[in-house]
Parts: C-alpha cells; structure tokens; sequence
C-alpha cells in the first residue's frame, strides 16, 4: 500500500477524504502492524518525500509506541516487543538515517520516536549499541546531524531512568553534550541542543558531579553558555542551572559567588525568558534550603545527610534590592490574564520564598523600598511597594510583622476604596488578604480586627466586590481568609451583624454579566460557602433562609435547553459550584438538632436536583453532587432510606466510572457515607456495591487512587451490616491479604510519592479489618474470622519491623490489634502469645508523645488484657 497520498489525505481540508484516509491507515494498522510501522518509518526517513507526510508518519509511529494512560502504555510497549526482530532492526535503521536529513521537522520527530523505542528497550538490555552508534554521529562535520544526536541523546535521558545506562556510556554521553555546549562550538544549533540534552542528562551525572575535577568543567561551560550571544542557548544554560540548584545543592557551595553575578546581570540587564530562569534560580534556592531547615528543625549535626549552606541568607543584602527592582517592571494587562507570567510576578514570588526562608531578616531589607514608594505618583511605584510588602507576609514572625500591619491596614484600605490604578487596587486586595490569611485569627493576643475597624474592613470589601473582575476577585478572597479566621470564634462572631449584607452581596456577584471574567463567579462561591461554613449559631436562621434559594439557583440552570457547547460548560460549571454551595449548608445546619428538622423538609428537592446533575457529562458537576448527597445521606440518617432506589442506579455509573476516577473515589465515600447512615437497611444494595468494588479491585484499569477508600469501604460495610458480611469474606479478605503483602514489599521504595501512597493503602486495608472485627463483635459467627486472624497479626509484625509507618497507619494499627482481641477473646490469646512484636508495638504505642496513637493504645492494652494476661 502506497503510504504517502493516504498520509497526505488524512491531513486534507475535506472532511470525507480525510475520514476515509484515517480509516485506510486503522485498517493498515489493524490487518498488518509491522508492515505499518515498517511504512511509517521508510515514510520518514525519506527525504524525496513531502514534509506533510514524513511529519504525520512520524507522530503516528510515535503514538505507536507511547501513550499517557499507564494501561495503554504497557500494552503498546508489550506490542512492539513482541514484534519480529528483523521488521524491529529496519525500523531502527530507518530512525538512524533519518538524524542525517537536511529537514529539521523530520530530525526532531525521529529523535522522539527513537527515545521512544530506548524507552521500551534499553530497561530489557536490548538496542545496547544504541549509545555508542548515537555517539559516533557527533563526531560528524554535518552540523545538523550532530544537532540531532544531541536532541536525541537528551529525549533518551528523559524517557529512560539513570540506572538503566551503564556509568561508562553515561560519560561519554556527558563528555559528547558537554563538548558540543562548548563556546568553541560555532553552530548555535548544535550548542542549544547540547545545553538542552545536558539539562535531561543531569540526572544521570551523581558520579560526574561527585568528582571534583568533572564537576567543575560542567558548571564552567554552564556558566559559559549563559553568557552566550544566542537568547536560547542563555535560557537553556540558566534552565540547567536551575536544574543544578535542586539536584546537587550540596555541590554549590564553590560557585554560588560567580553564580550570584550572573543571576544579577542576567535579572538586570537580559531579555524577559532569560531573566525569568535567573530569577527561578533563586527561588528554587529557596525551596531547598526551607525545605532543610523545616525537616531538620535548624539544629544541624555532624551527621545531618545535607548541611544548610544558607545561601540565601549570604546573598540577602544584594538580592533583595535586585528582586524589589524586578517589581516595577510590570505590564499594563496582567492583572486581566490568568496565565500571565512576567519579571514582575516572578520577582514577587522569589521575594515570598527569601521570605519564608530567611523569616525576621527580610523586612528591614524591604520596608525602606516599600516606604519610599507607597505614595508616588507613578501607579508602577504604587504597586511594586504593596505587592513587595504581600510577597513578605508568610515567613517573618508575628511579633516582627504585627507592627507594620497595624499601621499599614488603614492604608491599604484606602487605597482598596480611593486608588485610581486597578493594577494597584488589585494588589491591594491581594495584600489585603494575605494579611488576613497568616495574621488573622482567634488564637492570636493582639488580633488587626477589633470592633473599632471591623466594620470599615467589611464595608471596603463590599464596595470592591462591585470594582472589576479582577479586583473583586481578589476582595471575595481576602473576605474568605477573613471569614475563616473566626472558624473557633466561640457563639458569637464578629461578622455576625454583617452576615445578611455579605451574602447578599456574594449573590449579586454571583449574577454579575462578567462574573466568568477572572474566575469571578467560582471565587464569590467559595467565599459564600466559607463565610456559612465559619458562622456560628447566630446567623443559622439567615443561612436556613438562604437554602431555597440555592436550589431554586440550581433549579433554574435546567430550565436552558438547546444551547451551545460553551453555554453547556458554563451551565455545568455552575450546576457544580450550587451543589458545593448546597454541600456546605447540608454540613453546617446538618450539625444541629436545632436547625436539622427545619432544613431536612427541603430534602425532597435536593436529592431531585441532585439526580438530575447525574444527566450532565461534565465529571466536576458529578463529583459536587456526589459529595452533597454524601452529605445529605449523614445529616438525614435512616430517613434517607427512601430515595436509594432512585439513587441506587447512580451510585453504580458513579463505582464504575474508570476515566474520572475522581468521581469514583468520591462515590466509593459516598458508600462509606451511606452505611453510616443506613447502617442494616444498606442490606438490600450490598451485592450489587460489593460486586463493583471487587471487580474495580481487580481492574488494571483503575487508578491506584481509589483502591485504598475501597478497603475502608469493606471497614464500613462490615461495620454497617455486621454477620451479614459473612458472605462476602471469602472475596475480601484474599483481596486484603495480597494487598496487605504488597504493601510491606514495597515499603523499601525511597520515592516519596509511593510511600505516602503505600502508607494510604496500609491505612484502607487497616479501616477494613478494623471495621470487619467490630462487625462482628459479639456475634454467634466469630469464628468464620479466625482462619484470617494469623495474617492480620503477621500483618501487624511486618508493619511494626518495617520501622516505616506514619502515625495515621501506627494509630489505626494498634486500633486493630485492640479489635482483634475484643472481638476474638480468648481465641485470640494464643495467636497474640505467638506473635513477634504485638507487646514491643503496643509498649511503643503506650509511651508515644501523639495522644491520639496513646489513647488507641490504652484501649487495645485492656482489650488485650481481657483476651490474655501480658
């Protein structure tokens, strides 16, 4: 089959020629995969071939191979092992040749299918000389195969992990980049690719950067490049530095003085993107040394795994003039786009993370710069000085802050109400609410809002939630941070005698025509649902009056039909946000026996609406509505028994909704919800719920995600139905086992993204012992629990020797071992004897300084006691 005019047809303006060709290239694919892929490749490297076709080839043979979903990926990667290693060999020579064609596009999409095809094949030791034949190209005259070697070589880095490459090719590959980054290197491009293929490879240097002599040849031609005439090669270079300042902070300490220089020049005097990363050098700068010293408290011994160099702290008298200097460079619209991002913004959010690491010593630095231009006639001036003294409002004490607040309030108020700038207004919002996010709250002695200023403050906001999008939604932000301050007011809040007036005002902005400007509309919602969620008992009967009409809001979003996509989204998006709204008030009148009856009565149009969000496609409006009648469920109790058979049908698309698997997730605590609320009468819908949970179980296709609610899922079901689950032990308790041994073998894994996530899944798998034991407390059917008892406590040992628990998993441990012994009795006193650690956990538990994990403890000590005698 003749490729070319198919690929050419797939990407023609005519909709039928361009379907039929997408057809005959699935049919290709389908009827004859080596032969496809075989084409594709001859297609690309072709060079008497037109650039359409050889482009399409190449991104088609790339989605051959990869793909985001993580199942998808597999399979593909499995497809193109199992392919005939001769049809495999072409194919590659075809890539290869394709890094010698004079055309870029078709260079760049070779260098991506072939890190591609490494990605499958080098973790299987296959393709080993690979490196060495990549290698031998740089030493080519060709300029641009040598560019697009070192594109490839980097794409390489970046799909395949360090372990994978063997040290000495490592090398080599580092000595190729590093030669073609070089300032002796004349070709710009060859130079841009190899700063580019040395940022991928960075991580695959430890070896490199732990020699002195190597270490230092790397950062000089680094630093070399960032002085380079050629704007992309400077960015590339400061992208790598950036890189560098994360991965081998502890190697910096050499060069940070010749680093500082040419950060200060390159904020100074460059263009924007190469300014940016100068500036994102600092600031990642920042990350790491907060992130020492918030894990080693400041207190650093001889054996502390990275010393704190406290670099920032070194540069602070130079770099805090320099960062407030990058505040005045603002643009005239960026307060109007959300995406924006410019020296400014950047400089700001450096200026909060030296903040946060340096703490008390940045103010002297920057009150002088926010003195002198707090009142100058140039709004830049103006604004640079309030976002300057914002950016400083996490990190310094309060003791230090405190002061300057209290002067600076009445100011920053008025120029909320009076300034005639919006950038600066809007600022000042922003500031506004940063003062009351981290200087705000009951627990503080010397509170900013007293009786004497409250009243100003609220009326301030409220005017400015009429300004424009952008500064009302930062006035609805720092009325939320205000709201939540007073969340442990005690009975009375001082936002009591304004409650009416800022709710009325939420709503009108709510209804704003240019509400879906500056995510207006999603921001007073929020506030609207803080301010309910922190009020207290005074204002309950303002929040009951303001239950109808959030459902007839919700009411009326249905009565549209016909309308566009975009209409469609914004609908949902709406539908959403109400069902947030109704969550909230579900919560906070659901919390009282005073106003529960009262509210209840409209529970009947609630779950009607509900349901009828479940008709929309969008999966965040799925997920509000989920939560609320989660909601509903625990307020209303046994009551809510009568609408399970309209909502039962929901309830199953929700368990079953692989692709959102948010949605998912949150149907599974819907379940949790439901059995706490129905407990016995959930009976009836137990074997349909427990069916879909084993089969999402057993699914590879199921986010990871959602497996550890499902195991508390069993905890509650058990709990909920008690003897009854009998039936299902025999499913779930295998399902607990293996998951239970999975997650002890992965404890050894260093990445801390799986070790929260194991530590989640022990925590599920922990709920649902902990809820089958109690289950069956005092049941004539104890015994159908003791084949699976040994387990749990071999379980509990490995646990307790992996010395790897965090204190959720510890506190629900030992919740366990307590409720295996109050359950089992004295059948369980032998198997406890027998167990290796039960006593030296439970004596650990006893004397730890978290009261929640000692008082589980105690309880399990006397349950223990009562089954056996330590």
């Amino acid at each position: 089959m003749e490729v070319t005019q198919i690929l050419l047809n797939a990407q023609a303006v005519d909709g039928t020629v361009r379907k039929h060709a997408e057809e005959s290239l699935q049919q290709f694919q389908e009827q004859n995969l080596p032969s496809f892929l075989l084409s594709l490749a001859g297609e690309l490297a072709n060079d008497e071939k037109p650039a359409e076709s050889r482009k399409l080839a190449g991104l088609i043979l790339k989605n051959a191979l990869d793909a985001k979903e993580h199942n998808r990926k597999l399979e593909l990667m499995q497809r193109w092992l199992s392919l005939d290693q001769t049809v495999k060999a072409q194919i590659k020579a075809f890539l290869l040749k394709t890094l010698t064609s004079p055309a870029l596009d078709a260079r760049s999409t070779a260098s991506q299918v072939i890190a591609k095809v490494a990605g499958i094949e080098l973790p299987h030791k296959r393709w080993p000389e690979l490196i060495e034949s990549l290698l031998s190209n740089t030493h080519l005259v060709a300029a641009h195969t040598k560019q697009a070697t070192l594109e490839t070589l980097g794409y390489i880095c970046e799909e395949v992990s360090s372990e994978v490459i063997e040290q000495s090719e490592v090398n080599k590959v580092l000595t190729a980049v590093v030669q073609g980054m070089n300032a002796s290197e004349s070709n710009n491009d060859v130079r841009l690719a190899a700063t580019r293929a040395l940022y991928n490879a960075l991580g695959f240097a430890q070896a490199n950067f732990s020699n002195d002599m190597e270490r230092d040849y790397i950062m000089r031609v680094v630093c070399e490049a960032t002085l380079s005439p050629e704007l992309r090669i400077r960015q590339a270079a400061f992208e790598c530095l950036v890189a560098i300042s994360s991965t081998y902070y502890e190697k910096l300490a050499p060069y940070i003085h010749d680093i500082f220089n040419i950060t200060a020049k390159a904020i100074k005097e460059d263009e924007e993107p190469v300014a940016l990363q100068a500036i994102e050098f600092w600031s990642s700068i920042c990350d790491e040394e907060t992130d020492i010293l918030e894990e080693y408290g400041g207190d650093f011994t001889g054996d502390s795994d990275i010393p704190c160099f406290y670099f920032v702290k070194q540069a602070l008298p130079a770099l805090v003039p320099l960062l407030l200097e990058t505040l005045l460079k603002q643009e005239e619209d960026q307060d109007q786009d959300e995406g924006a991002w410019n020296i400014a913004m950047a400089g700001g959010t450096c200026l909060g993370l030296v903040a946060r690491t340096v703490c008390d010593d940045i103010v002297p630095l920057v009150m002088p710069f926010i003195e002198e231009n707090i009142t100058k006639p140039d709004w830049r001036q103006r604004e640079a000085a309030t976002y300057a003294f914002g950016s400083i409002l996490e990190g310094p004490s309060t003791d230090k802050l405190m002061p300057l607040v209290n002067v600076g309030l009445n100011f920053m108020l008025t120029a909320l109400s009076n300034d005639p700038n919006n950038h600066v207004k809007d600022t000042t919002a922003w500031t506004l609410g940063r003062i009351f996010e981290f200087l705000h709250g009951s627990t503080l002695d010397s509170p900013i809002i007293t009786p004497a200023n409250c009243q100003q403050i609220i009326s301030v906001l409220v005017k400015s939630m009429n300004d424009v999008p952008n500064v009302a939604e930062k006035a609805c932000s720092a009325l939320y941070f205000l709201a939540q301050g007073y969340e442990d007011v005690g009975p009375s809040s001082p936002l009591t005698p304004f409650f009416h007036e800022i709710i009325q005002t939420l709503l009108h902005v709510t209804h704003r025509p240019d509400a879906g400007e500056s995510r207006l509309r999603t921001a007073a919602y929020e506030t609207l649902n803080e301010v309910v969620r922190c009020s207290t008992d005074e204002t309950a009967p303002m929040v009951l009056h303001l239950v109808p009409v959030i459902i007839n809001e919700l009411n009326h979003t249905f009565a549209a039909q016909n309308i566009s996509s975009e209409e469609r989204e914004r609908q949902n998006e709406l539908q959403g946000l109400l069902c947030g709204c109704l969550q909230v008030m579900i919560q906070k009148l659901g919390s009282s026996e005073l106003t529960k009856s009262v509210f209840l009565q409209s529970a009947d149009q609630m779950m009607t609406l509900f349901l009828r969000v479940f008709g929309s496609k969008s999966a965040t409006a799925h997920e509000e509505a989920m939560l609320a009648i989660g909601a509903l469920a625990y307020c209303a109790g046994p009551e809510f028994a009568k609408y399970m058979q309209d909502f039962y049908k929901y309830l199953e698309m929700g368990l079953q909704d692989f692709k959102d698997y948010q949605v998912c997730a949150i149907t599974v605590g819907v379940v949790g919800d439901l059995c706490r609320a129905l407990e016995g009468n959930i009976l009836p819908y137990c074997d349909g719920v427990m069916t879909q949970l084993l089969k999402n179980l057993s699914s590879n296709q199921m986010h990871r995600s959602v497996k550890p609610p499902i195991f508390s899922c069993f905890g509650d079901m058990a709990l909920a139905i008690g003897e009854n689950f009998e039936k299902y032990l025999v499913y779930a308790m295998p399902m607990l086992q293996g998951a239970a041994e999975l997650s002890v073998r992965t404890s050894a894994d260093d990445d801390e993204d799986m070790i929260e996530y194991t530590n989640t899944l022990r925590n599920g798998i922990l709920e649902a012992y902990s809820g089958i034991f109690q289950g069956f407390k005092g049941s004539t059917k104890i015994q159908l629990l003791m084949p699976y008892a040994p387990h749990v406590l071999q379980f509990l040992d490995s646990l307790f020797m992996g010395k790897d628990m965090d204190e959720l998993v510890s506190k629900t441990a030992i919740g366990v071992l307590g409720d295996l012994a109050d359950t089992l009795g004295s059948n369980a006193g032998p198997l406890i004897q027998q167990s290796v650690s039960s006593k030296d956990f439970l004596n650990e538990c006893l004397s730890s300084d978290d009261h929640l994990i000692k008082e589980s403890a105690e309880w399990a000590k006397l349950a223990i006691s009562r089954a056996i005698s330590f």
